[in-house]
């Protein structure tokens, strides 16, 4: 990922409120089209001039090519907060942060995130890397605004699970290990959703913790067809002991048994 500083000048009065709106609008457009990563984006005022900091997946994220159609309405926007279009500077790259896919996937792509994940929740299947969603057609309603919401979501319940907080992590743990959650059908609606526009075969990852015991573990059948053989022996990235084609569904052998 690359950081990038985006400046803001004022050409006319005009008062912070209308600044703060302006910008935190279009913030808010290209997070939903997979542009800018993260939750928050601290804006600093100097004069009459605003600059953001933020991450992109790539150097190019920001171009104009990329833009939703929200994206083009905020930036045609910003002249009546008396706002000038942003200058971007790339200031460099992230070296704590993953390096986006170069190409998009051809064999198979999954959807996996956690809660120390800033990227993209759609993965290169064979090479797990992330995949920046503006180069995807969009998702829902001219962007991915639903996908991110539920990547959202998905780390909300995973920290909570990671954190051990009571009754509240095992009700987050249903969201990500149960097949009939909520959470779970969203998610894989997108994914079938994802697979249908690109026309590439697309997995959801399932979150696995428990069990009994190793045996039992490894003879588990898919939650979703009864499939007893997905159990694959070797894992996929050190992360995916389980999968099942024809549920598009990857899991873990418990991470309480390994």
């Amino acid at each position: 990922m690359y950081l990038v500083e985006l400046r803001f000048e004022c050409f006319a009065d005009t008062t912070l409120s209308q600044v703060e709106y302006a910008i935190n609008q279009l913030v808010e457009a290209w997070r939903a089209n997979g542009q800018i990563l993260g939750k928050e984006f601290p804006v600093m005022q100097h004069d009459a001039e605003f600059r953001l900091r933020a991450l992109c997946p790539e150097e190019e994220s920001l171009h104009p090519r990329f833009h939703s159609a929200w994206v083009q309405r905020r930036l045609d926007l910003l002249a009546e907060a008396k706002l000038t279009r942003p200058r971007l500077k790339v200031l460099g790259r992230d070296i704590n942060s993953e390096a986006s896919s170069p190409v998009l996937p051809s064999n198979w792509q999954l959807l996996y995130t956690t809660y120390v994940h800033t990227c993209s929740p759609l993965r290169d299947g064979e090479t797990m890397m992330p995949v920046p969603l503006y180069r995807l057609p969009a998702t829902f309603n001219g962007d991915h605004k639903a996908l991110i919401k539920w990547q959202s979501e998905w780390q909300a319940c995973d920290e909570l699970q990671m954190a051990g907080s009571g009754a509240v992590e095992f009700a987050a743990l249903d969201e990500i290990t149960r097949i009939d959650s909520a959470l779970f059908r969203r998610g894989w609606d997108l994914r079938g959703r994802i697979e249908h526009l690109t026309q590439v075969p697309t997995y959801y990852y399932l979150y696995r913790v428990g069990g009994g015991s190793l045996a039992e573990e490894k003879a588990r059948p898919c939650p979703r067809c009864g499939n007893s053989e997905w159990y694959l022996g070797e894992s996929i990235h050190d992360l995916f002991h389980f999968v099942c084609h024809d549920c598009r569904l990857v899991s873990n052998l418990s991470w309480d048994l390994i």
